[in-house]
């Protein structure tokens, strides 16, 4: 196996980050102790925030409370810049409990909505799942390209060069080669969505599908044991959204709402690179922002905790 000068300085630098329970032999002899890592990608909502505290717990308690969940070698926050307040204080909260419990918590700058804002319709940005009409009529979706492009990609570059200390277009060795874990919080009901990894260095987990946890288990979870009430993470002009979402940011976070318009009335000015022949929408109602009234925003989603409904947050 190769194994160069540099790549042993970077296991040198590592030693207090990666548990010490196997080897990597160089040359016949034994070297330096290695572990696959477990990384977290942490997006402040309800499910990721359960996998960070589960986490967190099995840390503090010395002990697998959660089989299912390891303790993290990093827990990493991909900061869009395009999120409701309520996403920063969970990602606060979480930041502050991996802190007391030892573990590494990291928050990557991908600013989204600043990219998108900033050149959508003057050059090629990463394509936001808009809804789309087109003069006659047809209805239609964009692909979905912002969640690899700002999240998934930079988590693996993160990885990649500052916890493996590669160098920019070194091939990665073989031993690393799917042999880290990306944890994800995609929940039971949401299963559909667990897809293999297409990164060199990971292959996927998702401990809450394995574990049969629902948004209703996971709330439950963040409550009661941390005193944490969590909603969903997402873009505030992520199209999955509900039209209940744009009132409820609308009367609640007016900057938040602000921030929706302006990227529903750059959809409306400008033809996206390349062209569409469609018109493109936030609301799933083919509607601007502007434009819901109250009958399209009835569309609310709520879950059950205890006695109560709970509002999703999407």
């Amino acid at each position: 196996m190769e194994f160069t000068f540099s790549k042993l300085l970077c296991f040198l630098r590592f030693l207090h980050f990666l548990p010490q329970n196997s080897t990597v032999s160089i040359g016949g002899d034994k070297m330096l102790s290695w572990e696959p890592l477990n990384i977290l990608s942490f997006g402040a909502g309800t499910p990721s925030t359960t996998l960070a505290l589960m986490s967190c717990e099995n840390a503090l308690r010395g002990r697998p409370v959660w089989p299912h969940v390891p303790i993290y070698h990093a827990v990493i926050f991909c900061d869009l810049h395009g999120e409701p307040n309520w996403v920063y204080r969970q990602a606060a909260f979480v930041a502050s409990a991996c802190t007391a419990a030892g573990i590494p918590y990291y928050t990557l700058d991908a600013n989204l909505y600043r990219d998108w804002t900033e050149n959508f319709g003057r050059a090629r940005v990463s394509s936001i799942p808009f809804w789309t009409l087109s003069a006659d009529g047809k209805k239609g979706r964009m692909p979905r390209q912002c969640t690899y492009d700002y999240k998934i990609k930079r988590i693996e570059q993160f990885v990649r060069y500052e916890l493996l200390c590669y160098r920019p277009k070194e091939r990665a060795l073989k031993i690393d080669i799917h042999a880290h874990t990306l944890h994800m919080g995609i929940m039971w009901e949401e299963r559909h969505r667990a897809k293999e990894s297409k990164q060199t260095l990971f292959v996927n987990r998702y401990p809450l599908i394995e574990m049969k946890w629902t948004r209703s288990a996971c709330y439950t979870y963040n409550r009661d044991v941390w005193g944490l009430d969590t909603k969903a993470s997402c873009c505030l002009f992520c199209p999955f959204h509900t039209n209940y979402f744009y009132r409820y940011i609308r009367q609640n976070e007016p900057a938040c709402y602000n921030c929706a318009l302006q990227v529903d009335r750059i959809a409306e000015i400008y033809q996206a690179r390349p062209p569409v022949k469609s018109e493109l929408f936030l609301s799933k109602s083919r509607k601007r922002l502007r434009d819901l009234n109250d009958a399209d925003c009835n569309d609310v989603k709520y879950f059950w905790y205890k006695s109560f409904l709970v509002w999703d947050g999407f």
